[in-house]
């Protein structure tokens, strides 16, 4: 079982990990629609979803979709080791039936290519994005992060890869290989729209439940599209002006002052809070 061999802690991050630091603060989940964006802007994984998914069957489908998705990850990271095994496989589960073929050309992807959630290069992409999505998000909303912290913010991500079908060694270890890589399938075609991912994106956030929440979502749709690459917002048909810029940063330094004035109960995830004093528990009980 890869990072959940034996006990499960040895091998996966542990209370003084950059993860563990980066991944227990609840606003750090506004960073998912961003990663989203540029996962399904990914041809294969844009039909893959627009195919496949609960994504678009209700209003509430985007939300419990995303809800879901971030418990997986947060059982996989603070879970117990029996918590995180289910979560892998039930991961894994839904991964089995969705496969088949792109129905039109779309960037150097031709009409009739296959594509499957079990795919390495597609699941590698998908963790790329939120390896570059998590951290921008983190030092916007809540504190700095070094270069340094970057980089161990992915190499520690190849700890718990494999069991999801990610060989470790096709993991960026550093912050400046994630951005090449984006920055390579940004202009290689790896990245492209079709008229039924574009649809997708935008009602993402757009859509009936994104407008039954307003005002509240409004601050959701400006990080999002203030943190995609500009080609992406671009391409997506998102405008963005030096108006909207500025609402961006009033919203980065209202967040920054809520997240620091808030008591620790509101501004973390209960799953990490759980797992650190399971840690404690366990030093004490072997001074």
């Amino acid at each position: 079982m890869g990072a959940f061999d034996r006990n499960g802690w040895d091998r996966r991050p542990g209370p003084r990990s950059v993860t563990w630091r980066v991944n227990r603060a609840r606003a750090a989940v506004l960073a998912w629609p961003r990663a989203i964006l540029m996962q399904i802007a990914h041809p294969l994984i844009g039909s893959a979803i627009a195919r496949h998914s609960t994504f678009q069957c209700t209003p509430l489908s985007p939300a419990l979709r995303l809800h879901a998705t971030v418990r997986a990850m947060l059982r996989m990271t603070f879970g117990t080791p029996e918590s995180a095994r289910d979560a892998v496989a039930r991961i894994r589960r839904i991964h089995d039936g969705v496969y088949g073929t792109i129905g039109s050309d779309a960037g150097r992807y031709r009409a009739g290519t296959d594509y499957s959630a079990h795919d390495p290069q597609l699941l590698t992409w998908v963790l790329v994005t939120l390896l570059d999505s998590v951290p921008l998000a983190y030092a916007d909303l809540i504190a700095p992060l070094s270069e340094d912290e970057r980089d161990t913010y992915c190499a520690e991500s190849r700890s718990g890869v494999a069991p999801l079908g990610i060989p470790p060694g096709m993991v960026p270890t550093t912050s400046a290989e994630v951005r090449r890589r984006i920055s390579a399938a940004l202009g290689d075609g790896t990245l492209a729209l079709t008229d039924e991912t574009r649809a997708l994106g935008r009602s993402l956030l757009s859509g009936p439940l994104m407008t039954m929440l307003e005002p509240a979502t409004r601050v959701t749709r400006r990080l999002t599209i203030g943190w995609l690459p500009p080609e992406l917002r671009s391409a997506y048909g998102f405008e963005w002006s030096s108006r909207d810029a500025a609402s961006f940063e009033r919203w980065c330094r209202l967040i920054r002052r809520v997240h620091a004035a808030a008591p620790e109960r509101l501004t973390t995830w209960g799953i990490a809070r759980r797992a650190e004093a399971r840690q404690i528990d366990v030093v004490n009980l072997h001074p």
